[in-house]
């Protein structure tokens, strides 16, 4: 049983408001929430769990609001989310019968990867908006990345959303807005399948998490009401920063 600390919600409220701010300017939160949860002190396992619910907070409103504007192609969402189901939940379940010391090992090898490609914004193609079409390749490729990046998110999560992004707009050559509503159904789906299965292994630290999940969305309303021309200049360092002094504290305890 994890003893919860004033502490604990002294580092994880300041860091997840800061990945709703961050994550509204130029996106890449998803690498800072999980690190909020590790500096509080939590273990590998606990840490993942109590991320997916602060993150399937805000991504569940993000994805209301996509499908209120009927930017979410049905065609498409419904067989992807039963992909994502599947590999997510697969993934959950790899991730506890994984050690902390393995876990740790994963976190260490995948966060330099995850950063790159999150901030590389030349991974995205620049393409007009319009409506998107459910033909056959459209679909297999929406079901494909579905299964394997839901498996992904399910063993250990940050960068989902923008490698669902790159997915379908570099092999479904979807539109960037399309690409994005799309990816958060599919991450809503993730995001609430593993969950179901850490919470199921009692991992959820719900008190830390309900706390990070109303930071998050508190900075996320906030850096979206902000006019900042410089925003990818603050969220690139403030990203680096916060993933240097992860791997400084993993390296530490292995």
């Amino acid at each position: 049983m994890i003893q919860l600390t004033p502490k604990m919600f002294l580092i994880v409220c300041p860091m997840l408001f800061l990945t709703g701010f961050v994550d509204s300017i130029g996106g890449g939160g998803g690498l800072i929430s999980l690190p909020a949860y590790l500096f509080a002190g939590l273990p590998v396992h606990a840490a993942i769990a109590t991320n997916k619910l602060s993150s399937a907070c805000g991504t569940g409103l993000t994805t209301i609001r996509f499908i209120r504007n009927r930017m979410v192609n049905v065609l498409i969402a419904v067989p992807s989310v039963i992909c994502a189901f599947a590999g997510s939940t697969l993934g959950a379940r790899a991730s506890l019968t994984l050690s902390e010391k393995t876990l740790k090992y994963i976190l260490f090898a995948a966060l330099p990867v995850a950063a790159f490609i999150v901030l590389n914004r030349h991974l995205f193609p620049d393409r007009d908006s319009g409506d998107v079409k459910a033909d056959r390749k459209t679909v297999a490729v929406a079901m494909a990345a579905a299964l394997i990046i839901g498996f992904y998110d399910g063993l250990y999560g940050p960068g989902t959303g923008t490698f669902l992004i790159i997915a379908f707009t570099v092999f479904a050559k979807m539109s960037a807005a399309g690409a994005n509503a799309h990816a958060k159904v599919i991450n809503l789906t993730t995001n609430l399948s593993s969950l179901a299965v850490f919470w199921r292994s009692g991992q959820v630290i719900i008190p830390l998490g309900i706390a990070g999940a109303i930071c998050c969305m508190a900075g996320n309303y906030l850096g979206s009401g902000l006019v900042m021309t410089k925003g990818s200049k603050i969220v690139r360092p403030v990203i680096l920063i916060v993933l240097a002094l992860l791997l400084v504290k993993i390296i530490t305890e292995l």
